[in-house]
């Protein structure tokens, strides 16, 4: 990405595959598909992608793309925002305020 970070998901489907244990390390032997299942907002990093692993469960969290030239499709993420899918406790803002 221009800003040097990375992407750990498709910029369409938001999907990932499960294959690090720690960041670009590629050490994971789960390799299942990371489904996305909602997005929350951090104070500090902003919109991330909450995936959970079809695999073994993990969830994880990453950063949502938002670059105007490379980012995540904003038509998705609304949509997955809009899914208002609670998540092992959490929910999105959308969910929290009803």
């Amino acid at each position: 990405m221009v800003n040097g970070s990375y992407r750990n998901h498709c910029s369409h489907c938001l999907h990932s595959l499960h294959v690090d244990l720690s960041p670009g390390d590629r050490a994971n032997d789960c390799r299942a598909l990371m489904r996305p299942v909602a997005v929350e907002h951090h104070s500090a990093k902003g919109y991330m992608i909450v995936h959970r692993c079809t695999g073994c469960g993990t969830r994880t969290r990453n950063r949502m793309a938002d670059d105007p030239h490379q980012g995540d499709d904003l038509d998705t993420v609304l949509a997955l925002m809009r899914s208002g899918h609670h998540e092992a406790g959490h929910t999105n803002r959308r969910q929290a305020h009803r």
